[in-house]
């Protein structure tokens, strides 16, 4: 029995750039980040090999929580600029050949927008139901507070109602009630809104949890996966080359019921392999990522995981063990006035001491697992936090243009948020500095691109005695071959990662699927070095190789 042949999609093997709005470029001298800002920068992101640009919320909103309560889903935030700039926005994006999506917080609202303030006044009125309503603060005993230093409930109290709402996160943030099919046509119908705009997709924020049930929680529920489905149907109906990432922070096997059957998500974040990064290198052991692979492999048809190795929220410790959760914070939490909620509210520089050999290998190890990259703004310079700032503001920083007081990101004396600095930590200095992190970045992205078995293709651990070396084998899927624009590639391609603080010998069973030669296309030494078996890895080192 033979099988059509189905196309990859574009998102599978695309190379994601995630963006803050309010922080990446003032184009007005007002110290905020405007939609035009990201217009003026689409040449650097295109130098850079971005694929798609997530920008985060910038919709009418109050902003307590950076925009992720939206008061308005078809408002622009006038901080942020016009309906007009989104649409030149997409018009330029696509002008390039590039895509774009944005967040799309659908669980919650701001308490600000009308549906709630509707919904506070009038029980029985048309929004009367459009939010969890109840009599008992203790309902829901099983469903965790999310937000634990600053949440004690997820219930609040509303004095004009008489009643309490539910809230997952901020108490601002009242959530949506899914049980009202209104909701579901209201939801379609802001989906549409943007979407017929141009947009190539959306994240879905904190999508595990639209639906509560008694003695059930409130997370990853059947209903909840029915939504997304119902969801998935619209999409593929309405706008079938479009595709949607979840943001579902959840164990394994529940993370992958967000892919359903290749009928929910086309994307979901990778949690499940994040902390096992950060795992690798405290512990010196490539065990962490070993054991979780097997798991993540055998996606459904269209289905991909999008790896990350930091965004705009705290390094989410929540789905790991207490003893692996004590070994992190032992590793990378010097102060607790990093800690945010149950994680670390530190860029990725930072976290790895700003040691050069560990970024690179990082970074090598999202864009060389299994699944598509998300790059975080400003993390391709190693910027730094400030960990003066509240909550996750910390990674939330101004992007670093030019080296001075205004980082080239904006000519203000007051910027929104202050900027970090650094010395060689802009743009400007390390775009034409051959071994700077930024050009390193720029080449592994083109070594990614010139290898689609890295996103797509087959994933083969080579067993090896040596605990920290980590030795992969990715080839391209039979179907696959057809369609790869070049026909070497089907080649092996052995990946190298070594965890160990000093340098290893290559055992000669990692090369065996390259006769014991392989060539450098890209690591810690220069490319189209000759590598064989003995030679040495260097600390915290990684060789992507192919065969002579």
């Amino acid at each position: 029995m033979t099988h059509a042949h189905i196309p990859r999609r574009w998102y599978e093997n695309a190379v994601f750039y995630q963006i803050l709005v309010g922080v990446f470029n003032d184009t007005e001298g007002r110290g905020i980040g405007k939609l035009k800002g990201i217009a003026e920068k689409l040449d650097y992101l295109q130098w850079l090999g971005i694929d798609c640009l997530w920008l985060s919320p910038f919709y009418a909103s109050p902003l307590r929580d950076d925009g992720y309560d939206i008061a308005d889903y078809r408002a622009v935030h006038p901080d942020y600029g016009t309906m007009e700039d989104f649409e030149d926005l997409i018009a330029a994006v696509h002008a390039r050949g590039m895509k774009l999506i944005t967040d799309l917080a659908l669980n919650h609202t701001s308490m600000d927008h009308h549906w709630f303030q509707e919904s506070r006044k009038d029980p029985h009125g048309r929004y009367g139901d459009y939010y969890v309503w109840g009599d008992d603060p203790h309902r829901y005993p099983e469903i965790r507070i999310i937000f634990t230093d600053v949440e004690t409930s997820n219930w609040s109290f509303d004095e004009v109602r008489g009643q309490y709402y539910f809230h997952r996160f901020y108490k601002e943030q009242p959530d949506l009630n899914y049980d009202n099919p209104d909701v579901h046509e209201e939801v379609l119908s802001l989906i549409d809104f943007w979407m017929d705009k141009g947009l190539d997709g959306f994240r879905l924020d904190a999508i595990p949890y639209l639906y509560e049930r008694d003695g059930l929680g409130g997370e990853s529920l059947p209903e909840t996966l029915e939504f997304i489905e119902k969801l998935r149907a619209h999409m593929d109906k309405h706008y079938p080359d479009a595709f949607m990432v979840a943001e579902a922070n959840q164990p394994p096997a529940e993370t992958r019921e967000y892919f359903g059957d290749g009928d929910r998500v086309h994307m979901v974040f990778n949690f499940p392999l994040m902390p096992r990064l950060y795992q690798a290198i405290a512990t010196s052991q490539a065990s962490p990522i070993v054991e979780i692979m097997p798991e993540l492999l055998h996606l459904p048809a269209g289905a991909q995981w999008g790896n990350f190795l930091r965004n705009h929220d705290e390094l989410t410790l929540e789905m790991v063990t207490e003893i692996e959760r004590d070994l992190l914070y032992s590793a990378f939490l010097p102060d607790d006035s990093m800690r945010a909620h149950l994680g670390i509210a530190r860029r990725l520089a930072p976290l790895m001491d700003n040691d050069r050999a560990k970024i690179e290998l990082m970074f090598a190890l999202m864009f060389g697992l299994p699944g598509a990259p998300f790059l975080y703004y400003g993390e391709e310079l190693g910027m730094h936090d400030d960990s003066s700032l509240q909550d996750r503001d910390a990674v939330r920083t101004p992007m670093q243009w030019e080296p001075g007081p205004g980082a080239g990101f904006t000519t203000s004396d007051t910027p929104k948020r202050p900027i970090v600095g650094g010395e060689g930590i802009s743009v400007a200095e390390q775009r034409h500095d051959p071994h700077s992190l930024l050009r390193f970045t720029r080449s592994l992205i083109a070594a990614r691109k010139a290898h689609p078995e890295l996103g797509i293709g087959n994933y083969e651990a080579i067993e090896v005695a040596e605990p920290a070396l980590l030795a992969i084998t990715r080839t391209l899927k039979v179907e696959d071959r057809v369609i790869a624009s070049d026909p070497l590639s089907s080649a092996p391609l052995v990946c190298l990662y070594n965890f160990a603080p000093h340098p290893l010998a290559i055992p000669p069973q990692a090369l065996a699927n390259l006769s014991g030669i392989g060539r450098v296309e890209i690591g810690s030494v220069e490319a189209g070095t000759e590598i064989r078996s003995g030679d040495v890895i260097p600390a915290f080192g990684f060789f992507w190789l192919t065969a002579q």
